[in-house]
């Protein structure tokens, strides 16, 4: 991980695949409490610091990540997230083009914890969440293509799950439906940009993820700069 951002309230830390935010059943260390440990040592302070998860990315997902260092900014940006004042938008690579250049997907995804899974369908059912993304097509190799996506709503797994549903799963993510891993065990979906205003002083916060080191990601952001 990377602080990409801090100020008295905020850090943005720029998370690596592999690396979970909040501790789970593995037992492993999350970023959470390195981010304790990282502000402990930084700045001297005795006794317990406080860091506040916000939001969670997945473990094979790289990307920003927004943690609180003062219970005010937690409760706020908790309020911001639950009304849709925070813009975050991802990048996913799919070796399938989707049918259509850009389009807003709509489905209702059910989970099941047994096997730490989601599924989508088109009609309500019992249980279900109403899931919405918008998608773009802005890139594309010889193989690989690569989208941008703003979430509508904030379920699990979604944007695996939605674009798996169109035809679409991401690269490497083989619980929904891609048909190799990657070597790193990560899949090719990034938490690209976060975009909102800072829940104590107002100020526009506007973050962008470093691409990462990889072959096929410098060469559909390269396509892009090319383009633009």
């Amino acid at each position: 991980m990377k602080v990409v951002y801090e100020d008295n309230h905020l850090l943005i830390v720029n998370k690596a695949p592999g690396e979970i935010v909040q501790g789970d059943k593995t037992g492993d260390t999350p970023l959470v409490e390195t981010l304790k440990l990282w502000l402990k040592e930084k700045y001297a302070k005795p006794g317990n610091v406080f860091c506040g998860v916000v939001h969670r990315l997945d473990r094979p997902v790289g990307g920003l990540v927004i943690f609180a260092k003062t219970s005010k900014a937690l409760s706020r940006l908790n309020e911001m997230f639950r009304n849709g004042e925070v813009n975050k938008t991802y990048w996913a690579i799919t070796r399938n083009l989707p049918p259509k250049e850009e389009d807003t997907l709509t489905h209702y995804i059910t989970t099941t914890e047994r096997n730490n899974k989601s599924y989508a369908s088109l009609t309500e059912k019992k249980g279900s969440q109403k899931a919405v993304l918008k998608y773009r097509h802005i890139a594309s190799t010889d193989r690989y293509h690569l989208l941008e996506v703003n979430l509508l709503t904030g379920r699990k797994h979604q944007i695996r799950v939605q674009l798996s549903a169109i035809g679409c799963p991401i690269k490497g993510d083989l619980k929904y439906g891609d048909k190799r891993s990657n070597p790193d065990g990560s899949i090719s979906l990034m938490s690209h940009r976060i975009e909102f205003k800072h829940p104590v002083s107002g100020n526009k916060i506007d973050v962008t993820a470093p691409v990462p080191d990889d072959n096929l990601w410098r060469a559909l952001d390269e396509s892009i700069k090319k383009e633009g």
